[in-house]
C-alpha cells in the first residue's frame, strides 16, 4: 500500500468520539480514520455515479410516464 501522512484539524468532541470508537473496537485511531475515509469515498463515488446515470437518462429523454408517477404516488398514500 502506498501510504502518506495527512494532517487536519478536527474539533475536540469529534476527536473524543473517534478515540472512544477506537478503544471500544480495540483498534488504533489510524485504523478508525482510514475506515471513515474509505466509507466516505465509497458513498461519494456511489452518489456521483448515480447522478451521472440520472443525467444520462434525462439527456436520453428517459423519464417516467404519467401513469408510472401516479402509481408511485398511489402506493405512498
Amino acid at each position: 500500500m502506498n501510504e502518506e501522512n495527512l494532517r487536519f484539524v478536527v474539533d475536540r468532541d469529534k476527536k473524543m468520539a473517534l478515540l472512544a470508537i477506537a478503544s471500544t473496537t480495540n483498534n488504533d485511531l489510524n485504523h478508525i480514520l482510514n475506515e471513515a475515509v474509505t466509507a466516505y469515498l465509497e458513498v461519494n463515488d456511489w452518489q456521483v455515479e448515480e447522478i451521472k446515470q440520472a443525467l444520462a437518462e434525462a439527456d436520453a429523454g428517459d423519464f417516467a410516464s404519467e401513469e408510472e408517477v401516479e402509481a408511485v404516488f398511489a402506493k405512498k398514500l
